[in-house]
C-alpha cells in the first residue's frame, strides 16, 4: 500500500460526520486512514478500480497532522502499526 499525494481538485472541508460529534477530531482523522487502508487492501485483492476509496484518504489528509501519517504509513512498511487493517 503506497501512500500517494491527493489529486488535484476542489476537495472542500470534509462533511460532519455524526460518529465523531464533539470538537476534538482525532479518533475521526484515525478512523479514515484505517478505513483507507481497508478499502486499499479490499479493492487490490479484487482487482478492482481504488477510485472509492479516495474518499477516506482526502478525509485523512485534511483532519490528520502529517507527522501522524507519516508515523502510521512507516509502522504499517515495518509491520508494527497497532490498528487492523
Amino acid at each position: 500500500m503506497v501512500d500517494k499525494k491527493p489529486s488535484k481538485g476542489p476537495w472542500p472541508t470534509p462533511p460532519f460526520d455524526p460518529r465523531f460529534p464533539n470538537q476534538n477530531q482525532t479518533r475521526n482523522c484515525y478512523q479514515n486512514f484505517l478505513d483507507y487502508h481497508r478499502c486499499m487492501k479490499k479493492m487490490n485483492r479484487r482487482g478492482k478500480s481504488a477510485q472509492p476509496c479516495e474518499y477516506f484518504f482526502h478525509v485523512y489528509h485534511s483532519l490528520c497532522p502529517i507527522s501522524w501519517v507519516e508515523r502510521w504509513t512507516e509502522q504499517i512498511k515495518s509491520g508494527t502499526f497497532p490498528g487492523k487493517i
